[in-house]
């Protein structure tokens, strides 16, 4: 028998919070591959928004990898770190890769 409760819901389903955020991740390493780095940049931060975003709408059960430490601090450091990718590539001039 298993050790624990049967919820009727597929131990994958775990895992698609995760896989979410790394869609949105790998469409932004797409973009900068394509040298459209500061797009690129601004997607993998809206990639750490939405993890912040999952990270407050599910328990900690259906967060799977992106429930780090406590709910708090996981939303707070998703947040800061996404809105600081997204300011620094909406504010940095210039450079080889400019476009």
């Amino acid at each position: 028998m298993s050790g624990g409760p049967r919820t009727g819901k597929h131990p994958a389903l775990v895992h698609l919070p995760f896989g979410l955020v790394m869609a949105v991740v790998l469409v932004g390493l797409v973009r900068i591959a394509q040298y459209y780095w500061r797009e690129g940049t601004v997607w993998i931060g809206l990639a750490l928004l939405l993890a912040a975003g999952l990270r407050v709408l599910l328990r900690d059960e259906q967060a799977g990898l992106i429930a780090i430490r406590s709910r708090a601090i996981d939303v707070l450091a998703y947040t800061a770190f996404g809105v600081m990718v997204i300011a620094v590539a909406m504010t940095i001039e210039g450079g080889p890769l400019s476009r």
